[in-house]
């Protein structure tokens, strides 16, 4: 054997060890952080003087309801109120809207924008609907809990008000799994390319740890908008004079910063709707 053979042969049986190590450290860290879903424990109440409860909540049927002006005429309320555990996102109401959209309300999801909205009719989502569990999810900068997270601070005020209203926010933790979800099905990185995770993508999230099977209503697929007999919508069932759904849609998912990415999410959905038990209605998908 040459000298040269004999070095290359010295040298690899010196890094075979470190190989192995490596390839242990990297098993015993798991797989990225998306493979890794927090589950509920993603969700902490907030309460005066303690922070360490998790939402504890399972459904074996779901309602989830879209926020879409699909719903109007859908005449699915009856239907929506007969399932275990109606889901609703920021201040999409019911009344006036119960024969569409249902008249219960178990949870609601709740942007970090939305919370000024709640907040003004306090009234309503705190003292009415003591029973329904609120979710709010948001940015660190807006959630924080040391004092300079606005959004957290007047929810914190809330729950001293109203000590026996289950409010939770979505932990930090929980939304860069999120994030580290979204890019693993789009392969985009989200904050680079300027899009902001909707209320819905928290909300499938939520419903996919919560529930057992989910029922969405008035939610388009990724395709709806590019047929060319799509129906025209308002964006909010309850907001009629304002902008098609449609058009926002395509406004926001090619929009260069802040935008949310609706039609991503949809095709995104459509992809999950294969592994968990789910299934679209008022417009129905085919999957």
């Amino acid at each position: 054997m040459t000298a040269p053979m004999l070095r290359w042969l010295c040298l690899l049986s010196l890094s075979l060890p470190l190989l192995f190590w490596f390839a242990h450290v990297i098993t015993r860290d798991g797989p990225s952080p998306a493979a890794r879903s927090l589950g509920l424990r993603g969700y902490t109440r907030i309460s005066p003087g303690r922070m360490d409860q998790f939402l504890n909540m399972h459904c074996n049927q779901c309602a989830l309801i879209s926020s879409s002006g699909q719903m109007l005429g859908a005449a699915a309320g009856e239907e929506i109120d007969k399932i275990g555990c109606v889901i609703r996102m920021n201040n999409a109401p019911t009344s006036g809207f119960e024969k569409d959209v249902g008249s219960r309300t178990n949870v609601r999801v709740v942007s970090h924008t939305s919370v000024p909205l709640l907040v003004k009719n306090e009234q309503y989502y705190f003292q009415q609907s003591a029973n329904t569990t609120y979710v709010f999810w948001g940015p660190e900068r807006n959630m924080r809990q040391d004092g300079k997270g606005h959004i957290f601070n007047v929810l914190l005020k809330m729950a001293r008000k109203y000590p026996n209203v289950r409010i939770y926010t979505v932990t930090r933790d929980m939304v860069q799994y999120c994030d580290s979800v979204f890019q693993n099905e789009t392969g985009k990185n989200r904050m680079k390319t300027g899009a902001f995770l909707s209320t819905g993508f928290f909300t499938m999230i939520l419903a996919m740890d919560m529930c057992d099977s989910i029922n969405v209503y008035g939610m388009i697929d990724d395709n709806y908008c590019s047929r060319v007999n799509h129906s025209v919508v308002p964006y909010h069932y309850y907001e009629q004079n304002r902008v098609s759904e449609c058009r926002m849609y395509k406004v926001h998912e090619h929009t260069q910063r802040g935008g949310h990415r609706f039609i991503t999410e949809k095709a995104i959905y459509a992809k999950w709707a294969t592994r968990h038990k789910m299934e679209f209605k008022h417009p129905p998908w085919s999957l």
